[in-house]
């Protein structure tokens, strides 16, 4: 098999050096309570969808300093309290067709899918970013911290999780996140900051430890950094430090419910060792790790694994 980074040996005890700084607990407090300051304004309006079995909702909420998160709010007819799954999509993409949900709902779930701020979908990003960036989201705003892209993103996570605790159709004891790539980050970062999250499942996520990263790949989307700091080296201290504060690595041992992760070993995108030193930093007993060999980006967990996981945490503990 080809060795694109550590053999699996060394991954399965790998923890990457942390980049936290002094007051990295300090700046989330900061700026979560922040956000609780900030409206939600919370929107619903009921889309016909000719599944008779399911009731559909366009969804909206105030994204995190400015612009609106937009999403589809998809659950079983009968309007009642659920477990709840919040979906985020991976970089540059998008929440994707009603249909894709499809065979959540009908098992049982509340599903709650966002499109990501400012990216393909239909949330939109009205919050101000000094200074220049290269093209695409990584950089815009990275020389601070409280107006990084990305830092905004996560707080846009957590708010998912006020959207979801104020609909009648979410039992707020049984939410999870979930996602893939970009995705898999932000249902992790959830799990970190707020402990409203009782599951996540993260496919190859993203965000884990942006100094790896770099050291081994020149993937897109890591050629925005790349081009970042060729064009700008005076700036490559001060972009790092923003990136520690939306590094998993950094902040998984918060993670205080099960949680489920997927890692393919030639990964050139969200590199095997950023991803297993996350996970590896997770305290909580029931998590799992499921490692496909010959996988890339692509990943390999199957959609069984994760219902598993869900019905098991979520919806039905004899499974």
């Amino acid at each position: 098999m080809f060795l694109f980074d550590m053999p699996l040996e060394e991954l399965k005890i790998c923890r990457l050096p942390q980049t936290r700084e002094p007051d990295f607990d300090a700046f989330w407090e900061r700026m979560l309570a922040r956000s609780a300051e900030q409206f939600l304004d919370p929107r619903g309006e009921r889309v016909a969808y000719p599944v008779p079995e399911i009731y559909a909702e366009t969804i909206s909420y105030a994204a995190f300093d400015g612009g609106r998160i937009a999403g589809w709010l998809l659950t079983p007819a009968e309007i009642a309290p659920r477990p709840a799954l919040v979906f985020f999509h991976g970089y540059g993409g998008s929440r994707g067709p009603i249909a894709n949900f499809l065979s959540w709902a009908l098992q049982g779930f509340t599903c709650i899918a966002l499109d990501v701020r400012g990216q393909l979908g239909d949330s939109t990003d009205l919050a101000d970013y000094p200074g220049g960036h290269s093209a695409g989201f990584i950089t815009a705003g990275i020389l601070e911290p409280e107006k990084y892209y990305f830092v905004r993103c996560f707080v846009d996570a957590v708010r998912a999780l006020d959207f979801a605790c104020g609909r009648p159709e979410v039992d707020p004891a049984r939410i999870g996140t979930t996602g893939c790539s970009q995705g898999g980050g932000l249902s992790l970062a959830a799990a970190c900051l707020d402990g409203r999250s009782k599951l996540c499942m993260a496919e190859v996520p993203g965000f884990c430890h942006f100094g790896r990263t770099l050291e081994i790949t020149k993937q897109p989307p890591w050629t925005e950094l790349i081009s970042f700091f060729q064009r700008r080296p005076q700036d490559i201290d001060a972009a790092m430090r923003t990136l520690s504060y939306v590094e998993l690595n950094n902040m998984t041992e918060r993670v205080a419910c099960p949680t489920l992760v997927s890692v393919g070993l030639q990964d050139e995108l969200c590199v095997p060792s950023s991803v297993f030193s996350a996970y590896n930093r997770i305290p909580f007993e029931d998590k799992c790790i499921e490692v496909f060999p010959y996988n890339g980006h692509e990943g390999g967990l199957n959609v069984e694994s994760l219902i598993v996981w869900a019905r098991r945490h979520l919806l039905d503990a004899s499974i």
